[in-house]
C-alpha cells in the first residue's frame, strides 16, 4: 500500500497490523500500549457507566476534570475519540496553507493533512543527531508544525524550551504527547502552558491506561483553537464510557497510578537497552537515549529478521513506514523482564542462525 501522497512509506500502517489474524499466538511488541491494563479498578468504574447508556453522553464533568488535570479553564480542554480523531480535527477545521510536519514520528498527523487536501512539507531529523529537534531547521513561514513529545518511533525527548521555540504568532504549533505520561514527572510537557503562541497540545489516554478499543484523548488549547475544532466534531463524539474513564485517569488516583507505571517503565526500558547493548558486535543498535515506553532499534536486514522473530513468537514494529528512516529499523515496546530477556534471546538467535 503506498503512502498517503501516493508515493513513499506507507503512512497508514500502524503497530496493531502486526499482531492481527494470528496475533494471539505471538508476544506483542509491536503496539505500545502497557500490558496488564486497563486495571481491575478503572474496567469497574468504565462498567459502572453501562447503566446510562441510554442517555446521551454529556461531557461536562470530564472536560472539566482534564482542566483541573492541568491547572486551565474548560474552555481550552476539548475530549475527542482518542489522538488519532484530533489530528483529522486539526486537518480539516484549521486553515493552514504551508504545514509541516517533523519526522520521524507518527505519521497520522501527515496522513490526516493529506487526506483533507493540504500539501505537507517534512522536515526530517538526522540520525547523526539523535534524532534530536533543531528548531532551526523548520521553515519560517510554517504555518502549522507537528511535532511529537517523547517522539514516536524514535523515543526522544525533546527539551520543552526546545519545542516552545518553534511557535510564532500566526503559526499553530502543534505537540503530540501521547506517551508523556509514560515519562516520569512528565518532564518537558508543555501542557497548561498557556504562555506560548499558538500552542495545541494533544493527548492521549488509551496507552498507559489499555483503552485503545474505548477511543478517548484530548486537546489542550486556547479557546478559540478549541471552539474552531468542536464544530467540525459530530455530535457527542465521546461515548459515556469514555467519558467516565477520562474522569477517572485524570484523578488524583490516576495520576499517581500513571506516575508509578512511568518509574517501572523506565527502570523496564533500561534493563533492555542493556541487554540489546550486548548485541552490539552483531550490529544491534538502540536510538538514543530513548525516554518513551518503546525503542528504535536498528538491526541488518530487518524485514527479514523481523519475519523471522514472528517465526519465534514476537511481533516487532517495522520501521520503515516511517518518514526519515530506512528499511534497518524496528520499534520494540518496552515489556517486564521477563519478557525482554525472552526476546532479546530470540533476537540473538535469529542474528546468529543466518
Amino acid at each position: 500500500m503506498p503512502g498517503a501522497d501516493g508515493d513513499g512509506p506507507d503512512l497508514r500502517h500502524h503497530g496493531d497490523a502486526e499482531v492481527r489474524d494470528d496475533g494471539e499466538k505471538l508476544t506483542d511488541l509491536a503496539v505500545n500500549v502497557r500490558t496488564g491494563t486497563p486495571p481491575l479498578w478503572l474496567r469497574e468504574h468504565i462498567g459502572g457507566a453501562l447503566e446510562g447508556l441510554a442517555a446521551y453522553p454529556d461531557g461536562r464533568a470530564a472536560r472539566a476534570a482534564v482542566a483541573a488535570r492541568h491547572g486551565v479553564p474548560a474552555e481550552r480542554v476539548l475530549l475527542t475519540s482518542g489522538a488519532a480523531e484530533a489530528f483529522v480535527l486539526l486537518a480539516r477545521a484549521l486553515e493552514v496553507r504551508r504545514p509541516v510536519v517533523v519526522h520521524p514520528q507518527f505519521t497520522e498527523p501527515e496522513a490526516a493533512l493529506r487526506d483533507a487536501g493540504h500539501a505537507v512539507r517534512r522536515v526530517l531529523l538526522p540520525e547523526e543527531d539523535g534524532f534530536r529537534l533543531d528548531p532551526r531547521l523548520v521553515p519560517g513561514d510554517a504555518d502549522l508544525v507537528v511535532v511529537g513529545n517523547p517522539t514516536n518511533p524514535t523515543s526522544v525527548l525533546h527539551p520543552a524550551e526546545a519545542v516552545a521555540r518553534l511557535a510564532r504568532p500566526g503559526r499553530v504549533l502543534v505537540v503530540d504527547e501521547a506517551f508523556m505520561d509514560a515519562v516520569p514527572g512528565e518532564r518537558e510537557s508543555l501542557a497548561g502552558r498557556t504562555d506560548v503562541p499558538g500552542l495545541v497540545v494533544l493527548r492521549s489516554l488509551t496507552k498507559t491506561w489499555g483503552l485503545a478499543g474505548l477511543r478517548i484523548g484530548y486537546v489542550l488549547a486556547a479557546p478559540d483553537v478549541v471552539a474552531a475544532l468542536e464544530r467540525a466534531q459530530p455530535l457527542w463524539p465521546v461515548s459515556s464510557p469514555a467519558l467516565v474513564a477520562a474522569e477517572a485517569c485524570v484523578s488524583a488516583r490516576g495520576v499517581a497510578e500513571a506516575e508509578a507505571a512511568a518509574r517501572d517503565i523506565a527502570d523496564d526500558r533500561a534493563h533492555l537497552v542493556d541487554l540489546l547493548g550486548e548485541l552490539a558486535g552483531l550490529g544491534v543498535r538502540v536510538a538514543g537515549p530513548a525516554q518513551g515506553p518503546f525503542l528504535l532499534v536498528r538491526v541488518p536486514d530487518a524485514a527479514g529478521v523481523r519475519e523471522r522473530l514472528r517465526a519465534a513468537g514476537f511481533a516487532v514494529r517495522r520501521g520503515d513506514t516511517f518518514p526519515g528512516l530506512g528499511p534497518d529499523w524496528l520499534r520494540v515496546a518496552v515489556r517486564d523482564r521477563r519478557t525482554s530477556a525472552a526476546f532479546v534471546t530470540a533476537l540473538r538467535e535469529v542474528l546468529t542462525s543466518r
